[in-house]
């Protein structure tokens, strides 16, 4: 296990515990009788085949889409109560990048808990969102339209937003998707010193070359979960088979 993790005592509350979940789209399971206990202080990757049911998973821990059965608890409490303790991240292109804000204006967003709807973010919430931009290297960009910003720079944008959150829990879908190789070491560093800050951070994640070097705790789904756990003990070339169906020929990493 990477420095800085420790493994959850039976003691420490886990900042998500899914319980007997099922999500179903006309009337297909996309995720089923998904059992889930993520520990604290970890940086956890989500990692299956397309139409595994990552994404779904992620928001179904947010209350995003509705349950057919099961339940989430946050921080030992149910999901709805602890959502200011949460960030969230989505994917890219969820997004309408042509909407007419400036990458400030997006960080901004994530203050509205602390600032609420009515009120307009004062100058401390403006220096707050600056420094988060600063903290993904935007800085400059900060009164950049966010449809001239590149993929990599919206993606970071995001992310600003997420941490101006300050949460506990963060949930980011793919926020590797489509960034050049410098974005994504730089947003791999942000999340690993959020870990070292004792943060969660759950990641749904496509790369089985990096996994083994990003993440120290791994989620592997196929509409079921197939394993949970550390990545020495559970990133294994069985369990990759068994969520992949034998679709893969070899361990990258």
């Amino acid at each position: 296990m990477h420095a800085g993790v420790k493994p959850a005592s039976q003691t420490d509350v886990l900042p998500v515990q899914v319980r007997d979940l099922t999500v179903a789209y006309d009337d297909r399971p996309a995720l089923w009788d998904v059992d889930l206990d993520v520990p604290p202080g970890v940086l956890m990757a989500i990692i299956g085949p397309n139409g595994a049911g990552k994404s779904t998973l992620i928001r179904a821990i947010l209350g995003l889409v509705p349950l057919a059965a099961g339940n989430v608890s946050l921080f030992g409490r149910p999901g709805q109560e602890q959502r200011g303790r949460v960030g969230y991240m989505p994917q890219r292109n969820s997004v309408d990048w042509d909407f007419p804000v400036s990458a400030l204006d997006v960080v901004l967003m994530g203050l509205y808990r602390q600032v609420g709807w009515i009120r307009r973010p004062g100058r401390r919430e403006r220096a707050q969102a600056m420094q988060c931009l600063e903290r993904v290297g935007l800085a400059d960009y900060a009164h950049r339209q966010i449809s001239q910003l590149s993929g990599g720079q919206q993606q970071r944008v995001f992310l600003a937003r997420a941490l101006a959150q300050n949460a506990d829990l963060y949930l980011m879908d793919e926020p590797f998707a489509g960034v050049d190789a410098t974005t994504e070491r730089a947003i791999i560093e942000i999340l690993k010193a959020l870990r070292a800050e004792g943060k969660t951070v759950v990641v749904v994640h496509h790369d089985l070359g990096t996994a083994p070097e990003y993440f120290d705790y791994v989620a592997l789904l196929n509409v079921r979960l197939i394993a949970a756990g550390p990545m020495e003990t559970t990133f294994t070339p069985e369990n990759l088979q068994r969520a992949y169906q034998g679709r893969i020929a070899f361990l990258g990493g």
